[in-house]
């Protein structure tokens, strides 16, 4: 796999988070091997398919299994508005 394309995504991943409040993991060894995942599933299967789910081949069903990250902000609203409901 090509590692500027690696390090690429990855310092795109890192100012994403960065512009909206959000830190990659510490661990760059972790970052490397999750981007790594998500590349290797593109090339396999035409889309990031995160790298923690099985990919069953089938659009519709492995649809939500694209990179879990997409929408990370309105998923963290969603979790903070019911944490807080329990304050």
């Amino acid at each position: 796999m090509d590692d500027k394309k690696v390090e690429n995504l990855i310092e795109s991943y890192r100012k994403y988070a960065e512009a909206n409040g959000f830190k990659l993991n510490p661990d760059k060894k972790v970052v490397e091997r999750l981007v790594r995942g998500l590349l290797a599933n593109e090339k396999k299967y035409g889309a990031k398919y995160c790298p923690c789910r099985r990919v069953a081949g089938n659009k519709e069903e492995d649809q939500p299994k694209i990179c879990l990250a997409n929408g990370i902000e309105k998923k963290l609203k969603k979790m903070a508005i019911a944490s807080a409901a329990y304050l």
